[in-house]
């Protein structure tokens, strides 16, 4: 499966080949915002701080919701707060990918819902379209199938949604093969967002059909999820071991080996600290060798 050995500097994010609309180029790694509006989330400067080292340290591709929050009137707490910390951190904005999502909602009781009703998927996009400030949003995803709603109908709200001009680039998120097929006959689908870590490889399916048709695939939870970032190194020791011989983080040798599985996958791990998403960003320059990837699990 593997394709490559160094990484490329942009990695494509666009429709699926064969599909004749415009595409972006990101940075290898993104950051994924969640963890910085969900409960226990930190102050409001460290929250900015921590977008602002990212923009910094070259990540060109921010991932946020208007789930993430804590629900009810917090709702696009997460995305109102990625458009603030874009405004303040000065020029370059536009070669900043901002993908958000609709689907999933939080009634405010800490539990997650999904609503994948056509009229709901629109409301939200406008309500993200406020939230962050912008004339149309960079890629707008499904947050998660609705099994209430038929699935062709939700794709075909975001469709309308793009030749509305209010959506330049469609995604997925937590989808399968199937579902990633059916939707691209509806629209051009331009990446597709599952979970998918050392410990979480169940969607290695979903990872291989998005390289062999072109379909950007963002990794979310690369570093095993929230929390398993920290015990990186004890739960793998392989990972533990290859951080040691290139003198990095477990956690840069996560992203690296996620990286290393083809030139679509994009991880976009979650922080809420400066430090983290810095280290996180370094993945971008470390090459795994032959060694390594046997180490790993992955056939040189």
């Amino acid at each position: 499966m593997i394709e490559m050995r160094g990484m490329p500097s942009q990695r494509r994010l666009g429709p699926a080949k064969g599909r004749a609309i415009a595409e972006r180029t990101v940075g290898p790694v993104g950051l994924g915002a969640m963890p910085m509006s969900l409960e226990g989330r930190p102050d409001r400067s460290q929250a900015i701080a921590t977008v602002h080292a990212a923009l910094d340290a070259g990540i060109t591709l921010i991932d946020t919701a208007d789930a993430y929050s804590t629900g009810g009137a917090d709702t696009g707490h997460n995305e109102r707060l990625v458009a603030e910390a874009l405004r303040s951190w000065g020029s370059g904005r536009e070669d900043v990918l901002v993908a958000t999502k609709g689907g999933h909602v939080r009634p405010g009781d800490g539990s997650w819902l999904v609503d994948g009703r056509p009229e709901h998927l629109k409301a939200a996009c406008e309500a993200s379209l406020v939230a962050l400030g912008v004339e149309a949003i960079d890629l707008y995803q499904l947050h998660r199938p609705d099994p209430a709603v038929p699935f062709a109908e939700s794709v075909g709200a975001l469709a309308e949604l793009r030749d509305e001009g209010k959506v330049r680039l469609v995604g997925l998120s937590n989808v399968s093969v199937e579902q990633i097929d059916e939707a691209n006959r509806i629209v051009a689908v331009a990446s597709v967002q599952n979970q998918f870590s050392p410990a979480f490889r169940s969607s290695g399916p979903e990872l291989a059909h998005c390289r062999d048709h072109g379909i950007a695939f963002l990794a979310w939870g690369p570093l095993g999820g929230m929390g398993a970032a920290a015990n990186l190194g004890s739960s793998h020791q392989a990972f533990a071991e290859v951080a040691r011989r290139h003198a990095v983080s477990p956690q840069q040798v996560a992203l690296a080996w996620a990286l290393a599985h083809a030139e679509v996958v994009i991880p976009i791990p979650g922080a809420s600290r400066p430090s983290t998403i810095v280290d996180s960003a370094r993945a971008a320059e470390l090459a795994l060798d032959d060694d390594d990837l046997t180490l790993l699990g992955m056939a040189a």
